[in-house]
């Protein structure tokens, strides 16, 4: 018979209890009813929208001279920005072109704000709610213009914001002057043109897509005698009233030359009340009948346009892209920055 060794046992006991005490330590738990695992969710590569504003964003308020009100209201940055949006272009298009006015209106206010030129409106606002600046309406206002769209409406509007949220359109690390209007006549403007002011990204494109605006033509009729102290002219005794001698860049007139007197197509919009500095006119009778194509400035991004690319499947970087030429798309944090070492 084969004498047991202690050294034998001891080493048996040992195994044993090695693999005795991790099933102990595990028993209790095997019982428990699972509440939660581990979740994983990476950020997309390239991806710049953000779930919710950044801190300095957050942080940012616009103050707005309301004009009818006669006071100063003082909102979020994205919210006032939700509110542009809402009254700058219509509910009904498309989601990306709504995006793209976003990031448009957003740069217009970040702009603003680093502006070395001190506001005069009272209070301290930076900006007007009116077209002098952006025309901004609050909740109310829009509840009731929009009526019984208002939830549909404000709900993808505020998608739209918020899904560029932390965006502004930069040209050499700048935010750009970003102008926009209704319709174009077929082109957009060369800044220079217009304002006098050559920006490298505010040049003439074409924009076929606005022939299709319910905005794109017009008529407005004057009598000769209104048509002729608006303008300081005198119209001559014959068929002739007025000669084009100059277009700009996008198809617009740029100089009239009336019985002698040399006016800018500019003036002539804003003295007759035009749509849109793309004119022709006849005399009829006592009157003057005037014919205009597009709608606004034609500087910059065109709505219809956008809403035009947006319908055939482009995303708002590729409007911004194509209608503000040269820029880029990036983070507001670090130019918001500057905003804060301005107070």
């Amino acid at each position: 018979m084969t004498k047991f060794k202690p050294i034998i046992a001891l080493a048996a006991l040992l195994f044993f209890i090695t693999l005795l005490i991790p099933s102990l330590l595990v028993l209790p738990f095997t019982e428990d009813k699972v509440t939660g695992k581990l979740g994983e969710q990476l950020k997309k590569e390239g991806s710049t929208a953000r779930t919710a504003s950044s801190p300095t964003e957050s942080s940012i308020e616009v103050a707005v001279f309301r004009m009818e009100k006669k006071k100063v209201e003082k909102l979020p940055l994205e919210e006032y920005v939700v509110g542009v949006v809402a009254s700058e272009m219509p509910r009904e298009f498309e989601k990306e072109a709504l995006k793209a006015q976003a990031l448009a209106a957003r740069t217009y206010i970040v702009n603003q704000m680093l502006s070395k030129t001190k506001s005069e409106l009272p209070g301290g606002a930076l900006v007007t709610d009116t077209v002098e600046h952006q025309v901004y309406k609050d909740k109310e206002d829009l509840k009731r213009i929009f009526k019984a769209d208002y939830n549909w409406a404000i709900k993808k509007i505020t998608e739209a914001v918020r899904e560029t949220s932390g965006q502004i359109i930069t040209y050499d690390g700048s935010p750009i002057d970003a102008s926009f209007f209704s319709t174009s006549n077929g082109f957009t403007e060369n800044s220079e043109d217009i304002w006098l002011t050559p920006y490298p990204y505010l040049k003439s494109v074409a924009s076929p897509w606005d022939l299709k605006s319910p905005k794109f033509s017009d008529q407005k009729v004057l009598s000769i005698t209104e048509f002729e102290a608006k303008l300081g002219v005198n119209l001559p005794n014959n068929s002739t009233i007025g000669t084009v001698t100059e277009r700009t860049a996008g198809k617009r007139v740029g100089k009239v030359e009336i019985n002698g007197k040399v006016v800018k197509g500019k003036e002539i919009r804003e003295e007759l009340g035009l749509n849109s500095t793309d004119f022709t006119w006849e005399r009829k009778g006592d009157n003057i009948v005037i014919n205009t194509k597009g709608y606004g400035h034609g500087v910059g991004m065109s709505q219809y346009g956008a809403n035009g690319m947006a319908a055939e499947g482009k995303n708002y970087k590729d409007i911004i892209a194509y209608y503000y030429q040269g820029v880029e798309i990036t983070d507001s944090d670090n130019i918001l920055t500057k905003v804060f070492a301005k107070k």
